[in-house]
């Protein structure tokens, strides 16, 4: 666990080994219960190294970091295409009372949905592709963010408007009574598991490396960045994103915050990363007709 960053990426190993590591904590209690029952204090002892370094590691997440108060309210959620139930799902995040609301995953039947149930509590919203912001706050500046999900010498050959229709990024600037807020919205490539090639991971890398790119490029000091992002904050494809902004969950909130999936939630892949602003508070919201679970965090100034 303590050199998982050293295992060789060959076929995403380390890249599934990073994703998974706070379960390697679960053969723990299990080999300890093999060491008690061949009576081996050697071996009992012997495990206290690997609980020491899994405490060290994930230890302080199991420790609730929630605070009073609190000046926004952000949410992410990667609504599902096959959502049988948008109308329900919007209003349920609608109830959140957030005042920043990320969509992903959007497909054209609907969006209309999503755009009829949130319009009233969300006077303001911008839609890129397939990821969308609603605001209780005015939105400027909006632009897509190239991921660079098309990559290879088929990529000069998309139509521009069949690229901005699968667009899977954006990014605006809120307005409020502190000055403008930087936010981003990103749903990264997905990943995928092959008999012979192993854990593919390489769209949603070069998202990640475009991604921590642009964002450290921003000179504005306030900045979030919401969405689903394929991968844990452990995951050495993010190092680019970590260097600059860190999680909601990590600083203020309670246990892991799994999201994915959400009848069984086993990782956070659905994040809030903030710079310049002060997390609060950080939880997952009741499930939806979605695969995956809304998050939402508590910002200050």
């Amino acid at each position: 666990m303590l050199l998982h960053a050293q295992i060789t990426d060959r076929g995403g190993l380390g890249n599934l080994v990073d994703t998974t590591l706070p379960w390697f904590g679960v053969l723990i209690p299990l080999l300890l219960t093999g060491a008690l029952w061949r009576r081996s204090a050697v071996a009992a002892v012997a495990l206290l190294l690997p609980a020491g370094v899994w405490l060290a590691l994930f230890g302080g997440l199991l420790v609730d970091k929630s605070q009073p108060g609190g000046d926004l309210t952000v949410v992410t959620h990667n609504v599902g295409a096959a959502n049988p139930d948008p109308a329900g799902t919007a209003r349920a995040l609608a109830a959140s009372g957030a005042h920043l609301l990320a969509l992903e995953e959007l497909t054209p039947q609907a969006r209309p949905v999503y755009e009829k149930e949130l319009a009233e509590a969300y006077p303001h919203h911008t839609v890129r592709g397939t990821v969308g912001l609603w605001s209780r706050l005015p939105l400027a500046d909006t632009r897509p963010v190239d991921l660079e999900t098309n990559a290879g010498p088929l990529a000069d050959t998309i139509p521009a408007a069949a690229e901005l229709a699968e667009n899977r990024a954006l990014r605006t600037t809120v307005a409020t009574d502190r000055g403008p807020l930087v936010v981003y919205v990103a749903h990264l490539g997905s990943v995928r598991v092959f008999p012979r090639n192993g854990f593919w991971t390489d769209s949603r890398d070069r998202g990640a490396r475009a991604l921590a790119k642009a964002v450290a490029a921003e000179e504005n000091e306030r900045l979030i960045l919401l969405g689903d992002l394929n991968g844990t904050t452990d995951d050495r494809a993010f190092t680019g994103l970590t260097a600059h902004l860190r999680s909601a969950q990590e600083a203020a909130g309670e246990g892991f915050g799994f999201s994915y999936p959400a009848a069984f939630p086993m990782v956070r892949i659905d994040q809030v990363l903030v710079r310049g602003v002060q997390p609060r508070r950080s939880w997952v919201l009741p499930a939806t007709g979605s695969d995956h679970l809304p998050v939402a965090a508590g910002i200050s100034w």
